[in-house]
């Protein structure tokens, strides 16, 4: 990501800050990689480290089923009841030792305080609005927005009090960042990449808090969930500055790519982590050979599980998929358009269809909880 300032900063770093009072601005430098990787460095009014309680609250990592015969999945999350907070409401669908991926039915605002010590997390928000309150200030999101959270970020999700907000997630293990492909060696976002820097927004008010009193963070991290009690309020950051902080880029700022044949699935990837990556299928015209075959061919992921979530529009290779569902086409099987969508797409202009994709290169594990929602026909529907 690129450098951002927000708020009051020392001229330089790690010298002393000082409060009209005359005590010192607490910093802290937080960054990845051992200092090698992004960092941004924070000043709170408090320090950071002030914790008066810890508790082991549990496990949070999810079961997977047994081994079941290799098949396509059809997983219907509309048809998930649990709701809550961004955190309670999280359901757990598929994962593995890279990321984990779900859905959340967000119906309330977080009364505590969270952050993933474990890795990035992305929340693409399918529909609602509303904003996160984090310690490096305030984002507001709508739907569209895939909101990418550093890890040891501390946020709390309010949504709108009028309505629901639906996300898909992923909590990955490693950083959640722009394809390598369409960066420069200085970072920069190069004039072929299908979004640029003008597309991305990151916090857009610092609020700072310089309350005592107790307050709870749950922290995430070895694959359990901690409660610290903080005796003063997380969000006390008067100033930072660097290159690591929450961000947001919204899908309708995806640029597709398009040619005068179908383009392979990498002309629309987005994000990228370890050992797997994110694309955005968006409205776009369809190739122009006069021969063409819009629909995609049918392919094999040799090295890679592909999952798709359906956001909005009639996807053309699809038949029987609504709004909502998730599905998963695992390595070591092909896949493609369903029977009848390949002579129908010949001819067609343009699509209209909205869809995320994650492509994973270790295979994805199925959570226990969403056999409750799968399609068991789906693998069949193309005979």
């Amino acid at each position: 990501m690129f450098y951002r300032q927000m708020g009051r900063i020392p001229h330089k770093r790690h010298t002393a800050f000082r409060k009209d009072d005359g005590s010192l601005f607490r910093e802290q430098v937080m960054g990845t990689k051992g200092f090698s990787g992004t960092q941004s460095i924070l000043y709170h009014h408090h320090m950071p480290t002030e914790v008066v309680k810890t508790t082991l609250i549990g496990k949070y990592l999810p079961e997977y089923e047994e081994q079941c015969p290799l098949k396509h999945r059809h997983l219907m999350t509309n048809n998930i009841e649990k709701n809550g907070d961004a955190l309670k409401a999280r359901q757990y669908l598929l994962g593995n030792e890279d990321l984990l991926i779900g859905t959340g039915n967000i119906t309330g605002p977080m009364n505590n305080y969270y952050r993933n010590g474990d890795g990035d997390e992305m929340i693409y928000i399918h529909y609602g609005n509303g904003k996160i309150e984090t310690m490096f200030g305030t984002i507001t999101y709508r739907p569209g927005d895939y909101v990418i959270i550093p890890i040891g970020t501390i946020y709390r999700f309010i949504p709108d009090n009028s309505e629901k907000t639906k996300a898909l997630f992923i909590e990955s293990f490693s950083q959640i960042t722009t394809p390598r492909r369409y960066r420069n060696e200085y970072g920069q976002l190069l004039e072929h990449s299908p979004f640029c820097e003008r597309d991305i927004r990151g916090p857009e008010k610092l609020e700072t808090f310089d309350e005592k009193g107790e307050f709870e963070v749950i922290t995430k991290t070895r694959g359990y969930l901690h409660s610290h009690i903080l005796n003063h309020h997380p969000l006390d950051v008067v100033g930072w500055d660097g290159y690591l902080y929450p961000w947001v880029f919204n899908i309708e700022d995806f640029e597709p790519i398009t040619g005068r044949v179908h383009q392979p699935p990498p002309v629309h990837q987005t994000f990228e982590g370890h050992n797997f990556v994110v694309c955005s299928f968006v409205p776009r015209l369809f190739d122009y050979h006069p021969e063409a075959i819009p629909a995609p061919y049918t392919h094999s992921n040799v090295n890679s599980d592909e999952l798709l979530y359906y956001v909005e529009g009639n996807f053309m290779s699809r038949k029987g998929v609504n709004i909502e569902s998730i599905t998963l086409h695992p390595s070591g099987i092909p896949h493609g358009p369903h029977p009848g969508t390949t002579e129908a797409s010949i001819g067609k202009k343009e699509t209209l269809e909205l869809a995320v994709m994650i492509d994973t290169f270790r295979p994805l594990k199925v959570v226990n909880q969403a056999k409750a929602i799968e399609d068991e026909k789906y693998m069949f529907t193309w005979v």
